[in-house]
């Protein structure tokens, strides 16, 4: 490695990318290659860990097996934003006024929460930062869940999500997600944050999954509950038909 000049961050996390396989590489191994401490090469794989990029394991790390890997929250929302305002104006239809809903994090269930001035006397829980920022001043009752904090998703996630969690009920959940399988049913990059989205799914009377196609068919790394959960799912017009026959199969009602 060149000593003339220290690497950057996204230097560094590249070349674990490029170092990584099937195979693990350990903290010590990283930390020769990089010619950067191992306190350093713990950061990093932290870093590229809360990005869905790598799995760390006793004493190092494994790239993931999963093609995509979660974007940061400013490019989700660049992401198709068309269909995710389209998403979100099907899914205002489903609440009535002063209902109890729960939203999820994620950019289009961000897109929902910005048109709730439409609906009165709500009472929203949410564990997203971004949900919550939107709704301050909206006169809606407002209640946050508390957790351990994700930068990635701006969210609060983790077993302290079930002390708030486990003591309510809501009529609808809203649910984002990165991957959505028959097989699996929703799935994320990070543990923490599925482990959070399926507490809401055992205390939720609806659940409802807003996802635009391209994460249809998808697997990402951890599973949050299962299909049976699932009773709505709202996505663009670009649901393959056999996938949308496969979801009707299993009784969950399809809007797009």
């Amino acid at each position: 490695m060149d000593s003339k000049r220290k690497l950057l961050t996204p230097e560094r996390e590249e070349i674990i990318l490029a170092e990584l396989g099937e195979e693990a590489k350990t903290i010590s191994e990283l930390s020769l290659k990089l010619d950067v401490s191992e306190a350093t090469v713990r950061r990093d794989l932290l870093s590229l860990e809360e990005q869905g990029k790598i799995k760390r394991v006793h004493g190092g790390a494994v790239k993931m097996k999963f093609s995509e890997h979660e974007p940061v929250f400013n490019e989700k929302e660049s992401i198709r934003p068309e269909e995710k305002e389209r998403i979100a104006k099907l899914a205002l239809g489903l609440i009535e006024d002063k209902d109890t809903i729960y939203l999820d994090g994620g950019s289009t269930v961000l897109a929902l929460a910005k048109i709730l001035g439409a609906k009165k006397s709500l009472t929203v829980v949410t564990n997203s930062l971004m949900a919550a920022a939107e709704l301050m001043e909206s006169g809606h009752s407002l209640i946050i869940v508390g957790g351990k904090f994700r930068p990635l998703s701006r969210t609060l996630v983790g077993p302290l999500t079930a002390k708030i969690i486990e003591t309510l009920h809501v009529d609808k959940a809203f649910l984002g997600t990165i991957g959505f399988t028959i097989e699996d049913g929703i799935s994320t990059t990070d543990a923490d944050e599925a482990f959070t989205k399926e507490l809401i799914l055992k205390r939720a009377g609806k659940a409802i999954l807003l996802a635009d196609s391209s994460k249809l068919g998808k697997k990402s790394f951890a599973v949050s509950g299962s299909l049976s959960d699932i009773d709505v799912v709202i996505t663009d017009s670009s649901l393959s038909s056999a996938f949308a026959r496969e979801l009707k199969k299993k009784g969950i009602e399809v809007l797009t």
